[in-house]
């Protein structure tokens, strides 16, 4: 007969009943602060005012709508690129470095994350509006006579975004270059490989779950992000949760509101799974 399973923790082993008592305030706080209220609205845009789906069907429906989708998957793909082209290299950077060099990095890279997402913002804001800081330098340097549109426009939501989100992209490269001891790349490099095909058959392979697990948190950070698109975009830049926020603090349309944040819950979930068997598959073909 099979003991049940147990867990450790700190050196000691607990049984699941005591593991299951250890988590139930962290249980309890997500039932009550995420799970109840997101069931709440998802009741409310299947059965109010009547029973059906008429609501995804007009989400799904209406032009407005899909295009703010469309819009929502459209930034936040960029924004995941623009992070892993700028995280690549500081975290290939960091696992290189070590002492004091790697300190101040990490501090550059975690002191931005500590700091409210709010304030961030408003800098960005300072930043790029008309009488800002860059378009001062631009027209000092003679590159342009007149201040630029540089806020309220989508390549400012992606870069302000791409930077909030930049820690979540940046650990898990680091931590997987980390992991990659620099004994293989001195083997593959003495074997004849040069340092492109280092880099595309052993650094890339290797880190590749790294690059995956920051390309997930990033993506899906930026489909519900709210702050930043709505202070840095105008109303061409609008995305799912402005929307939803429009819908429930103007409008007053609660079911409509569960609606947008049902469909946006099942995409999420969909691509939560693809990347899973994604990775799976990757890491299977690397073993064959």
């Amino acid at each position: 007969m099979r003991r049940p399973a147990s867990f450790r923790l700190a050196g000691r082993r607990y049984s699941p009943a005591a593991s299951l008592l250890l988590a139930a305030p962290f249980l309890l706080l997500i039932i009550v602060v995420f799970l109840l209220p997101l069931a709440t609205l998802l009741h409310e845009s299947l059965f109010l005012p009547t029973p059906g789906l008429q609501h995804y069907e007009r989400a799904l429906a209406e032009p407005v709508y899909l295009r703010v989708m469309l819009r929502t998957l459209r930034i936040a793909a960029q924004v995941t690129v623009l992070a892993l082209l700028l995280a690549w290299p500081l975290a290939w950077v960091m696992a290189r470095s070590k002492g004091l060099g790697l300190a101040l990095l990490a501090a550059a890279v975690l002191l931005p994350l500590w700091t409210s997402v709010l304030v961030r913002t408003y800098a960005w804001m300072v930043l790029l509006q008309r009488n800002g800081v860059i378009n001062q330098w631009l027209q000092k340097l003679g590159l342009t006579d007149a201040p630029l549109k540089l806020l309220y426009t989508e390549p400012a939501v992606v870069l302000a975004m791409s930077h909030v989100l930049l820690p979540f992209m940046v650990l898990p490269i680091y931590s997987a270059l980390k992991g990659i001891p620099e004994d293989y790349t001195r083997a593959a490099q003495m074997l004849g490989a040069s340092a492109w095909a280092s880099f595309r058959e052993v650094i890339w392979p290797l880190a590749l779950p790294g690059v995956t697990s920051g390309c997930l948190m990033v993506f899906l950070l930026a489909l519900g992000f709210f702050v930043t698109p709505a202070l840095i975009g105008g109303p061409q830049q609008m995305m799912i949760a402005t929307l939803v926020s429009q819908q429930v603090r103007e409008m007053l349309d609660w079911s409509f509101a569960g609606a947008l944040v049902g469909i946006l819950l099942a995409f999420v979930l969909l691509l939560t799974v693809v990347f899973r068997r994604a990775v799976r598959l990757d890491r299977f073909v690397g073993q064959g």
